[in-house]
C-alpha cells in the first residue's frame, strides 16, 4: 500500500511540515503541499474547474491507497487549505462521479500541531466523518504540541508510534 502525506499549512517550512517530515521518513512516503497547488474553495456552479483540483485528485487516486492529512490548529480547525481541499470532496460527489467511487476503500489518516498542550477532543470529527461519508477507512490521527520550533524527543516518539499504527494496518 502506497501512502501519501498531504500537507495544507501556510508555511510549508512550519512546524506542521517538520512533523509531516519526520512521518514521512519513517513511512518511507511521499509528501505533497497544497500550498503548491492552485486548488480553489468550492463552487456551487463549478466555475473553478480549470485550477488544479481535477488532476491532483485523480493522481491521489491512481497512486495512493492510503491518505494521511497535515495540518496545522488555526482557529480551532483545519487549515483554511486544507478545508478548500476537504470541500473540493464535493465535485467528486456531484461532478466527477467516477473518481468519486474510486476515493471509497482508501484510507486515511490526519495529524495536526498547534500551541496548546492538548487538542480539543471532537478537532479530528470533521476528518473522521468525511472518511466514513467517502467511504474511506479512518485509520486515527495524532496531534502534537509544538511550542517551539524544534521537534522535541517525545515528539518524535509519538511520531514513531503513529508510523507504527499505520504501517500495521497497511494491507
Amino acid at each position: 500500500m502506497k501512502t501519501v502525506i498531504i500537507l495544507g499549512s501556510s508555511r510549508s517550512n512550519g512546524n506542521t511540515f517538520k512533523i509531516a517530515q519526520e512521518l514521512q521518513n519513517q513511512l518511507g512516503c511521499d509528501l505533497i503541499d497544497l500550498k503548491e497547488k492552485n486548488i480553489g474553495p468550492y463552487d456551487y456552479e463549478y466555475l473553478n474547474t480549470q485550477d488544479d483540483y481535477k488532476n491532483f485528485i485523480d493522481h491521489l487516486v491512481t497512486h495512493y491507497d492510503h491518505w494521511v492529512f497535515a495540518t496545522p490548529v488555526y482557529w480551532y480547525s483545519m487549515s483554511g487549505i486544507m478545508k478548500n481541499f476537504i470541500d473540493r470532496f464535493s465535485d467528486c460527489l456531484r461532478v466527477d462521479k467516477e473518481t468519486g467511487r474510486k476515493i471509497r476503500g482508501k484510507k486515511m489518516a490526519a495529524i495536526a500541531c498547534g500551541y496548546d498542550e492538548k487538542v480539543f477532543d471532537t478537532y479530528f470529527k470533521p476528518f473522521a466523518l468525511t472518511a466514513k461519508y467517502l467511504g474511506m477507512k479512518y485509520s486515527g490521527d495524532l496531534y502534537l504540541s509544538m511550542q517551539t520550533d524544534e521537534l522535541k524527543s517525545e515528539s518524535k516518539k509519538q511520531i514513531t508510534d503513529f508510523a507504527t499504527l499505520l504501517k500495521s494496518i497497511q494491507d
